[in-house]
């Protein structure tokens, strides 16, 4: 009898957590995922996907080492995936300390875990295109110099280059995937894709009259979450540990994915979007725009859903829930 795989997960009760352990129960593995503890709970997405009663949650948290060592212990890990962060690119100009320490140190955390714990144990990094930045070229992909423009992107990059240092110092197999914008039902309210389907759901509700948004012209190379989380796990089945951008290729304005929302429930953008100058960035990212090319044929991987069918599927998620 084959004993089960087992991962381990940072993130886990956050948007891409969620569907990557989905993803993986229903492969079967065995999943544990870190839980940093809140006055409330913080499972609600572990719940819609299903998957609350089939893992095991280890309370920790990625500024603890020792807490990162005894979660190891306790799940003996063939994969990790580190998807924890302070993942709102707004709020790290507000709280710029916190998320050096959880987005940038917290990597070293988990990989200096891994290495003293189990330095077989593969790894895979959530990287963003927010490292990107000020883009050096009109497609980013795996060989774009890096410009980040957020304490964010800062703290990403920093990661992002722990992890290729680990696995060149230590020849561990550590990937990342720089995945470029990815959506879902389960995104944070504070994401514009989400504020968007949101007051899309309570507008046509008659709950709300207008939505105010920063810079509406900012492009983006959007994708779903759900198929995302699938490259990560791909890229822990290769023989080799690299780097991958994961992205749809395709790029689009706040403004048009702003209109297709509107679109689909019969209403019209301009009479309710209100562009506040309270939403700008300090520094602004205009275009992301990522070339999947090497995913596509070193991992076989694609984006299979349009931002079209992600925008009504998240606005009829928000419907739902602006009805209860």
């Amino acid at each position: 009898m084959t004993t089960a795989k087992r991962a381990f997960i940072t993130g886990i009760t956050g948007q891409d957590g969620a569907y990557l352990a989905k993803l993986l129960v229903d492969k079967g593995y065995e999943v544990f995922g870190l839980l940093a503890r809140r006055s409330t709970s913080t499972i609600w997405r572990l719940d819609y996907v299903g998957v609350t009663d089939r893992v095991t949650l280890i309370d920790g948290d990625l500024t603890d080492l020792s807490a990162l060592i005894r979660a190891l212990k306790i799940a003996k890990p063939h994969e990790v995936y580190n998807l924890g962060a302070q993942s709102f690119v707004g709020s790290s100009w507000d709280q710029p300390i916190l998320t050096g320490q959880v987005t940038a140190i917290g990597v070293t955390n988990m990989l200096e875990a891994i290495r003293l714990t189990d330095p077989s144990a593969r790894f895979y990094q959530a990287s963003t295109s927010e490292m990107f930045g000020l883009i050096q070229k009109e497609r980013q992909d795996e060989r774009t110099p890096f410009y980040p423009r957020s304490p964010y992107g800062v703290s990403k990059l920093y990661g992002h280059w722990a992890t290729v240092n680990y696995r060149e110092s230590f020849k561990m197999h550590t990937s990342s995937g720089i995945l470029f914008n990815h959506e879902s039902p389960l995104r944070g309210i504070e994401f514009v894709t989400r504020k968007v389907t949101d007051a899309v759901a309570r507008i046509k509700l008659g709950k709300q009259q207008k939505l105010g948004l920063g810079n509406i012209d900012a492009k983006r190379d959007w994708g779903f979450a759900g198929d995302y989380v699938e490259a990560m796990w791909l890229m822990l089945q290769q023989d080799q540990p690299d780097d991958y951008v994961i992205a749809t290729g395709v790029t689009t304005t706040v403004r048009d994915m702003c209109k297709i929302a509107f679109d689909y429930v019969g209403l019209n953008y301009e009479d309710h979007v209100e562009v506040d100058p309270r939403y700008y960035r300090p520094a602004e990212v205009e275009v992301l725009l990522g070339n999947p090319q090497k995913a596509a044929e070193k991992l076989g991987w694609k984006a299979t859903t349009t931002l079209e069918q992600l925008i009504t599927m998240m606005v009829d998620a928000d419907i739902l829930r602006a009805k209860n």
